[in-house]
Order: C-alpha cells, then sequence, then structure tokens
C-alpha cells in the first residue's frame, strides 16, 4: 500500500545549520496496517509525516501509494488520497463554518469543493449518524461554528472528516499532543474506533510512549533520521515502556534511553 524507499531530506544544505532529517528511510505499510512512529526531538518524525503528505519533497529515493509514485505529486493533490490530522486541532476544519459545512466540505475531497448546491437532507442524516458515534453531543449541534468547539471536539470531527471519505492513507501527526489526558484518552478511543471500523491504513507520529505500544499493529522508532526499531506482532503486545527504553538504548547506543523524557 505505502512503499517509502530510501528517502532522505536534508534542511539548510551547505550552511552551518546543516540537518539531515531523514536519512536513507525505508518504511511499508500493507493495506489496512496501522503503524506508529515515536522518536525523541528532532528524530525525524514530522519530516518523515511531512514527506508523505507532500508539505516538502525528498532529496532522494521515492514514495509510493496504493501503486501510484507520489514522490513530487503536490501536497494538495495527494489530498485526495490522504486524510490527515494535525496535531494543533486549530488545523484541518474552517472555523467560521458550521459543523455540517465542514463535514460537507470533507465528503467532496476530491470534488469540486463547493457548498453551492446545498446540504442535502440525506447528506444532512448521515452527518448525524456519524457524529454520534462519537459521543460528544455534535450530533445536535450541526449549524454550531466550529470555532466554537474545545480543542477535544475540534480534533474528534478533524478525525471524523480526515476519515469521512475513505482515505487510501490516514496520517495522524500527534493529533493528541495539545490535549489534556482525559481528551486525549477520548480522542485515542474514537481513532481507534475510525481506523478498525474502516480498516485504514494509518501513520500516527505520537510523543507517547503508552499510546504508541497500545494502539495499531506495528511500532516504529526513529533516531537521528533513521528506523532504529521495528516491532510488531506479539512481540509487540508484550513491550512496556520500561522495554522500550531499553530496546532504544541498544539500537542506539545512546545514554538518553535513560531519560524517561525524551520520548514520553
Amino acid at each position: 500500500m505505502l512503499d517509502i524507499k530510501s528517502i532522505s531530506k536534508t534542511f539548510n544544505p551547505g550552511t552551518v545549520n546543516e540537518k539531515k532529517a531523514l536519512d536513507c528511510v525505508s518504511l511499508h505499510l500493507n493495506e489496512g496496517e496501522s503503524v506508529a512512529v515515536i522518536g525523541g526531538n528532532g528524530a525525524g518524525k514530522s519530516t518523515l509525516m511531512n514527506a508523505v503528505a507532500g508539505t516538502w519533497y525528498v532529496d532522494e529515493g521515492n514514495i509510493t501509494l496504493d501503486g501510484v509514485d507520489i514522490t513530487y505529486l503536490p501536497e494538495h493533490k495527494r489530498a485526495k488520497y490522504i486524510g490527515r490530522v494535525f496535531q494543533d486541532p486549530m488545523m484541518g476544519t474552517a472555523a467560521t463554518m458550521q459543523i455540517e459545512e465542514n463535514l460537507a466540505l470533507a465528503l467532496r475531497r476530491g470534488q469540486n469543493r463547493t457548498l453551492r448546491g446545498g446540504i442535502t437532507k440525506a447528506e444532512r442524516e448521515q452527518f448525524r449518524e456519524l457524529l454520534k458515534t462519537l459521543d460528544l453531543g455534535l450530533e445536535d449541534r450541526m449549524t454550531t461554528k466550529v470555532g466554537l468547539l474545545s480543542g477535544g471536539q475540534r480534533q474528534a470531527l478533524t478525525l471524523l472528516m480526515a476519515s469521512l471519505v475513505k482515505p487510501k492513507l490516514l496520517l495522524l501527526d500527534e493529533h493528541t499532543a495539545a490535549l489534556d489526558p482525559k481528551t486525549a484518552a477520548k480522542v485515542m478511543a474514537v481513532t481507534r474506533t475510525i481506523v478498525n471500523r474502516d480498516k485504514l491504513t494509518t501513520l500516527m507520529i505520537t510523543h507517547n510512549m503508552r499510546d504508541a505500544i497500545e494502539y495499531g499493529d506495528r511500532l516504529i522508532m526513529l533516531y537521528e533520521g533513521r528506523i532504529v526499531l521495528d516491532i510488531a506482532g506479539e512481540e509487540k503486545q508484550k513491550l512496556a515502556v520500561e522495554d522500550l527504553l531499553k530496546r532504544f538504548g541498544q539500537a542506539t547506543g545512546s545514554d538518553e534511553a535513560d531519560d524517561k523524557l525524551l520520548l514520553s
């Protein structure tokens, strides 16, 4: 489904601020596979996510999605195939538009995105049923401006919008990092429901080691722009945070593994 082959990315090349963010990274995701990506600050997580999304192009290597080479496809064209939920709850929705209007725009992904024809009765009922699955009471507030929602409500709505038209790939870019623990847990529960229900191929970046262990089929760890751990199946199910820190130290030879704040 998603094939990332030997991609590299260097920022500010040839300057004192040169930074190699990705160093010949290769990764394959099968259809329906959910993968969590963790690593410390500067490990390359966001660069990997942005390379897949098309926010910037890689210097070397290629990225293929469902058999189509998207390496140099512009970001707005990739959006037809890729759903994304950002860390900032203010991104991914139109604050001045109503909940149902945001959902209608999401429903028209890959088409001419306008509301010129209005929202049909059937669409409105579809939105109501989908919002019920969030268990946030938003089905009774469909004409509320999105800017009036809490961060957790908005993030849950963004998740629903990103998956409304089933994407070939769902990108979750630290989508609970800006939320309080209780709200983050709620959004993660909604995430699991949607991903499992629709069997979405998912790449989730997180700083939370417990979430990385608990959610998804597979866990990838980045360090200095390289994949240093790739854990799946029964091995992943038996992991604890302490085990992961130990494995990180063994893979990198870094004493930073003793610092639980590095990946927490």
